[in-house]
């Protein structure tokens, strides 16, 4: 897909801001400034958006924080598409008044490391290793998000969808509850619900 110039961009970046913008008009303490103009958005910084809003929108269990001044952790695990707009749209942002930080995990090898995360994007690249990606953060209140296509009813909790040029996404609410993650009426009536696949033998 082209990231710059020519009308499917043109088209992505309206249609997806548009489905950005409704996430926004839920949201109490929001800036506009925090979304990708269209002028300057691609793909992956409107997807960066929607993971920094998705947070706006979860509840995690206190567990989940070490302490009252822990970070909330944003984590990319496997190749990663974003770039440095993940972290430049992070800048200054915080979830409950915790400062939010960005980490970066290239391979499976090192999911044990990851386990403090509260977001993980897991990206298309670790396709092949979903099921022992999935299965490493059992018990931890992960918010486990890709953009691969079976993700979510793979295990996953929110897979990022393409249809008619925009970004939409896809929630699992049964994936949400073995993580132990609230999430807002409000997001689920954006989102498309799928359920677990009963093949791939989930408890």
């Amino acid at each position: 897909m082209k990231t710059q110039g020519g009308p499917h961009l043109r088209r992505l970046v309206a249609n997806s801001c548009l489905c950005v913008l409704l996430i926004a008009a839920v949201m109490t303490a929001e800036s506009p400034a925090t979304f990708a103009s269209p002028q300057a958005a691609n793909e992956y910084e409107i997807k960066a958006a929607f993971l920094l809003n998705f947070a706006k929108f979860v509840d995690w269990p206190p567990k989940s924080f070490s302490d009252a001044q822990s970070p909330f952790l944003i984590c990319v695990i496997g190749h990663d598409p974003f770039g440095p707009v993940l972290d430049s749209s992070a800048i200054g942002r915080t979830v409950d008044d915790r400062v939010v930080e960005v980490d970066r995990y290239p391979n499976t090898r090192n999911l044990s490391e990851a386990q403090h995360c509260h977001i993980a994007f897991v990206s298309a690249s670790e396709k092949q290793h979903f099921r022992k990606v999935i299965d490493s953060f059992q018990g931890k209140s992960v918010l486990l998000v890709s953009d691969a296509d079976g993700f979510a009813s793979e295990g996953g909790v929110i897979e990022f969808q393409m249809a008619d040029d925009h970004v939409g996404f896809v929630i699992n609410p049964d994936a949400a509850s073995r993580a132990d993650l609230q999430v807002s009426s409000k997001l689920l009536d954006l989102a498309k619900i799928v359920h677990d696949d009963p093949s791939k033998g989930k408890s």
